[in-house]
């Protein structure tokens, strides 16, 4: 146990390496997540680590989908439901059913029900790989917004196409008409438990004497608690968990009320997340030679090629339905031809972004070893394989590829979106002018004897008449500790003010979700400025 400890913490050591110099060199670190995961597979003497296919199942994908959930756009993602929606449904179900049957035809052995298995596996894309090699590239709000929303509906649908396959292999009977009320009533119920769950998590973290620490150890506990309460149900742990995510996403504003809370929790999942994709590459890693020699009579180089031809139908059905679902609305709906046409560059961006990552990964190691009657279970390594060489041919080929085709394309935005700094620049000004209303109306007294009120006042109004930002914090030495007091009281209660009127910009369509929640950043550190100053 301890050798294996120390192996693994070696192992992310190396990976954090990697990711540094994935960072130097502008690549995505993802794409070296996966390179770091085959080459740990040929590293002689690694011993292999051999872990519950249910605990890994249990133990990365609820906070993987909780996450995803927590930073979805309600805006943006009701604006683009069509979109989504055909992507999240329609390609997961056609990717799917094509995988499943082409697998049939030219992997022997290989039967309907597996090869719906494996279509469940490999059809989502990963949201986390492609706006990582998407990041600083000038790409329409659309497709980044497309791309986000279909991650987090994909991962549910996918997930729960994977699990009535692995069912009707396990019990070997399979009916579709009963499949298809079983899916509505364990998806429905999976997102009641998953929404009164939420509401309980929401009490808590509003109405209870929690800390900084508490509230971001509650979050990181919330996805497994709704996930197993739905599993122990027979319900869809994966709908609680993202319908969970999406209504806490949602009152966040409420439930974290200050600076800090927010600032602490939002380091303590970035880096949980970054850990857990790190950690499944290294699983596959540790475990590809056992997987290599469980192949029985597939040879590597046949269990490559199934890869490969896997990997190259799953790019052409998303970039054909992509193109699809982009034109083929506009011809029957004088609504849909009202939005500004994606053209040809969009529909490629977005189907060539469609890369496969540890959602995935984590999905294909979860396959049980054994059958219910004690068997191994069939084709499993090959699974498997097959599931790493997609992600290898689609995250390195199309993540390395992408930006040079967006590039070419020199794609620029297409729906009338403000630039950023006049997104910035208007929030800020709405915030200063709801601050200065606050400050007159609840604190005109004290404003008038408390110098520190009376110079953020000032600076208040000298920004709106000059159309200037105020970003920082008001400097101004006293040595009176009533004022300093009194001070940081009335500014927190401006800054709950403020956050109300950007809960408000949220339902515009003026500004973008973004740009809401890097003003949201600026008044946490103006609180954490407070709770530090010394004036």
């Amino acid at each position: 146990m301890h050798e294996n400890l120390l192996l693994i913490l070696g192992l992310l050591f190396g990976v954090m390496l990697l990711v540094m110099l994935a960072q130097k060199i502008r690549v995505a670190y993802p794409i070296f997540l996966v390179l770091a995961g085959l080459a740990v597979g040929f590293i002689p003497g690694m011993p292999v680590l051999k872990l519950d296919p249910e605990l890994i199942f249990l133990i990365f994908l609820p906070p993987l989908l909780y996450e995803a959930a927590w930073y979805t756009s309600w805006k943006d993602f009701k604006k683009w439901k069509t979109p989504i929606a055909l992507l999240a449904f329609g390609l997961v179900f056609l990717t799917s059913i094509v995988v499943a049957y082409t697998a049939q035809l030219f992997i022997p052995g290989f039967t309907l029900a597996l090869g719906f298995l494996l279509g469940g596996i490999i059809s989502p894309p990963d949201a986390i790989a492609a706006t990582t090699v998407l990041k600083g590239l000038k790409v329409p709000r659309r497709t980044i917004t497309i791309l986000e929303g279909e991650s987090l509906v994909n991962d549910a649908s996918s997930l729960i196409v994977f699990r009535f396959a692995l069912a009707a292999i396990l019990t070997a009977t399979f009916s579709m008409q009963q499949a298809v009320g079983q899916f509505f009533l364990v998806a429905g119920m999976g997102v009641v438990v998953g929404l009164v769950g939420a509401h309980i998590m929401y009490f808590i973290h509003r109405f209870l004497p929690t800390t900084a620490a508490i509230d971001a150890a509650l979050t990181v506990m919330t996805p497994y608690i709704l996930f197993l309460c739905a599993e122990h149900f027979h319900y869809s742990g994966v709908m609680a968990v993202v319908s969970g995510g999406l209504f806490m996403s949602f009152r966040a504003h409420e439930v974290f009320k200050t600076g800090s809370t927010r600032m602490n929790m939002t380091a303590v999942w970035h880096t949980l997340i970054f850990v857990m994709n790190a950690l499944v590459f290294i699983l596959i890693g540790l475990d590809l030679p056992e997987i290599v020699q469980g192949l029985g009579d597939v040879s590597i180089d046949q269990a490559i090629k199934y890869g490969v031809i896997i990997s190259l139908i799953t790019i052409v059905l998303r970039i054909s339905w992509t193109y699809c679902i982009a034109h083929i609305p506009r011809l029957v709906s004088k609504t849909v031809r009202n939005i500004p046409s994606p053209g040809w560059k969009n529909p490629l961006i977005t189907g060539w972004a469609g890369m496969r990552g540890v959602v995935s990964l984590a999905t294909a190691l979860s396959i049980p070893l054994l059958m219910n009657d004690g068997s191994a279970f069939p084709h499993r390594d090959l699974i498997i394989f097959i599931t790493f060489v997609v992600i290898f041919v689609t995250l390195v080929f199309q993540g390395l590829t992408l930006p040079f085709i967006i590039k070419l394309t020199n794609i620029g935005e297409i729906d009338p979106v403000l630039p950023e700094h006049e997104q910035h620049a208007g929030i800020q000004l709405k915030l200063d002018a709801v601050a200065l209303q606050h400050l007159q109306t609840k604190h005109a007294s004290a404003g008038e004897n408390n110098s520190l009120l009376r110079a953020f006042t000032e600076k208040l109004k000298n920004d709106i008449e000059g159309h200037h930002i105020y970003l920082n914090s008001v400097e101004v030495c006293t040595n009176k500790a009533v004022e300093r007091k009194e001070f940081r009281q009335v500014m927190s209660d401006v800054h709950d003010k403020q956050r109300k009127e950007l809960f408000k910009m949220r339902k515009e369509q003026t500004y973008t979700d973004e740009a809401i929640r890097k003003a949201e950043h600026l008044l946490d550190i103006n609180d954490l400025k407070l709770s530090d100053s010394e004036y």
